[in-house]
């Protein structure tokens, strides 16, 4: 963050800091996602580790089906919508090909960005539900953004596994902290004259 995007956040309400926070933290994970789906080929995308495990395919489009019905309407129905099947989303289906779940992928990550983007600063406190149950917004946020990230880190594990010594790191690679740590913007110190 540079130094006039920490004044503009300082200067904004708690609410919009709020919702602003959440917006770029969903576009962290997403990017995060991306990035280590960008590394798979295809066959990688729908293979499974062992029986109990969810391919990367299968994930994607869990997290699709999610974030769709999520953010769908968000302030005004149910989280859960009636037409969302969320058993099936961990089915592989012979409709299921990479490009259409990636295609879902954007759907569902644009809901998201749209919903909290058009929320207002005293919708915050507003009271939405997820089955049935009544959430602020700021805590359905949080709920879906636990989540969320919760995929995202298998996304990244499990991408990380099936590409082993030719996995591209997302961070800090091994043994470069210090580093990194060492250049002036990492640091947030001035640039040595």
């Amino acid at each position: 963050m540079t130094p006039d995007q920490a004044k503009a956040r300082s200067s904004s309400s708690p609410a919009r800091a709020i919702l602003d926070d959440a917006q770029n933290v969903f576009r962290t994970y997403k990017r995060l996602a991306d990035r280590a789906l960008e590394q798979v080929d295809d066959a990688s995308f729908v293979r499974t580790i062992d029986d109990e495990s969810n391919s990367l395919a299968l994930i994607v489009k869990h997290i699709s089906g999610n974030l769709r019905s999520r953010w769908t309407d968000f302030l005004t129905s149910d989280g859960e919508k009636p037409a969302r099947r969320r058993d099936q989303e961990f089915e592989q289906r012979d409709a299921d090909s990479r490009a259409s779940l990636m295609k879902a992928w954007e759907d569902g990550w644009q809901h998201v960005f749209d919903s909290i983007g058009s929320l207002r600063e005293d919708e915050i406190l507003a009271i939405v539900t997820i089955r049935g149950e009544p959430h602020t917004v700021v805590q359905a946020i949080n709920r879906s953004l636990a989540h969320t990230a919760s995929h995202v880190g298998q996304i990244i594990f499990l991408a990380k596994h099936l590409q082993s010594s030719a996995w591209q790191t997302l961070s800090i690679p091994r043994g470069k902290s210090d580093e990194y740590l060492a250049r002036p913007a990492a640091a947030g110190k001035p640039a040595p004259k």
